[in-house]
């Protein structure tokens, strides 16, 4: 008998190699070698049965295509609730709320549905204890607490609840494969069985997953192909919480949903338009703070850049920023040298975003040069002052999406001016417009 043979397979993105590998040629990630035994092919017998197709119009219309979650802002984030035999899989860092969150989810459904908690990670008495610390209804959740998928499988298969949640996918074992939970192999193939088995019998199911260091989901990137949205659950200052979608079949991927910790679990933010600007009890701003209005699907949010610049302390300048992308403001602080003077060269820049939230838009770009602007001359901007605007390498500043909407955010905030690009057809019934046309013309605003 041939003895067994193993192979070397990447943690990261599942490429397979006969030996080990220090740097995995796809995917680039370091040490993420792990082997693993190659198992034998099942032998299948030969299908001589007859299949065909249907049309599109042949195929019968689902009235109740989803349902509401009970939590408002996950619904949001998810198109506008759970589609019925979808898979969701929520990434997140360890003790950021995954499992409270989908606790609060089934306890939200099971008053209309029947819902299944499959528990890996904890044990029965450790999951009722924190449903009682919830408030939630004890008697209306079903849980099961195994980490063998044959007997997973058989449950669903057994009670067919209209909504799973499995916690954790790292934790999920099959008796088919020698390879350890947790495993290339071993999330892949659960994950699979059981999207499968959902699909087949109607069951929205929620996957937790792990995360790694760099803050991606742990496990091959095939996963996230399996399933049919992928939910990233953040953590910003102030004890919010922030659930994003990066990918979803059904839905957007521009909203976002806001929570905050309670003692009774996860609540949503109710109105978020300037939760992420500081009170202040000053009338004037502190040089290098600056506001700009952000969207985010709906929803439109002001938010507060600071920015900070001294003497650079070693023989070449340096950029500190992790809520904007740093190359960003490498880029704005280049365009602010060439095209209106200002030397930021031999100067170390710290940038930031109050409230801890992730800024990703172009149009920051002019506020976060207003922002540089007043923390290098330590000036002071109006202090109900909003700007937005994408910047050109040419030093313009270009128009953006949604004009309108910012500035109606801005108004019902309080703010009295806008810096806006010149281009821009904006209604200013509600507020003072400054137009600019080149980046230099922004900072003669006063």
């Amino acid at each position: 008998m041939k003895g067994a043979t193993t192979q070397f397979v990447c943690s990261q993105c599942g490429y397979n190699s006969s030996k080990w590998l220090g740097k995995c040629p796809d995917c680039g990630s370091w040490n993420s070698f792990t082997e693993e035994k190659i198992e034998d092919k099942k032998s299948v017998s030969k299908d001589n049965s007859q299949y065909s197709s249907t049309t599109l119009a042949q195929v019968p219309y689902e009235n109740e295509f989803r349902f509401e979650s009970g939590i408002s802002e996950l619904d949001r984030v998810l198109g506008g609730g759970i589609v019925r035999a979808s898979s969701i899989l929520v990434g997140g860092e360890p003790g950021i709320g995954k499992s409270t969150l989908m606790l609060q989810v089934v306890a939200g459904c099971s008053s209309r549905r029947k819902v299944l908690y499959v528990s890996g990670e904890e044990s029965a008495s450790q999951v009722r204890q924190r449903a009682e610390r919830l408030g939630l209804d004890l008697g209306s959740i079903n849980i099961f607490c195994d980490t063998k998928l044959e007997k997973i499988l058989s449950v669903l298969k057994n009670e067919k609840p209209s909504l799973a949640v499995i916690d954790s996918l790292q934790t999920l074992a099959t008796d088919e494969l020698t390879s350890v939970a947790g495993s290339v192999t071993q999330i892949r193939n659960c994950c699979m069985e059981i999207v499968s088995m959902c699909k087949a019998i109607g069951t929205s199911v929620f996957f937790i997953g792990h995360v790694t260091k760099e803050g991606t989901l742990a496990g091959p990137k095939i996963i996230e192909h399996m399933v049919d949205t992928v939910l990233y659950f953040e953590q910003a200052s102030m004890g919010v919480r922030l659930i994003r979608a990066a990918k979803n079949r059904f839905g957007s991927v521009d909203e976002i949903g806001i929570f905050t910790m309670t003692g009774e679990g996860l609540e949503g933010v109710k109105d978020p338009a300037s939760f992420f600007i500081s009170e202040r009890q000053e009338s004037t701003l502190p040089p290098g703070i600056a506001y700009t209005a952000i969207t985010e699907g709906t929803r439109t949010f002001l938010v507060e850049l600071q920015a900070l610049i001294v003497d650079a302390k070693t023989g070449y300048s340096r950029v500190y920023s992790d809520k904007i992308d740093s190359s960003r403001v490498t880029r704005v602080c280049a365009i602010l040298e060439r095209h209106a003077g200002i030397r930021l060269a031999d100067k170390d820049i710290y940038v930031n975003v109050a409230g801890g939230m992730k800024v990703n838009e172009v149009s920051v770009e002019l506020a976060l040069a207003m922002a540089l602007w007043s923390a290098e001359s330590q000036t002071s901007l109006p202090a109900k002052m909003v700007s937005f605007g994408e910047l050109s390498l040419a030093g313009e500043v270009r128009p953006v999406n949604y004009g309108d909407r910012r500035i109606k955010a801005a108004a019902e905030m309080g703010f009295d001016k806008a810096l806006v690009p010149a281009s821009m057809n904006l209604d200013n019934s509600r507020i003072l417009l400054k137009r600019c046309q080149k980046v230099r013309d922004a900072f003669t605003f006063r």
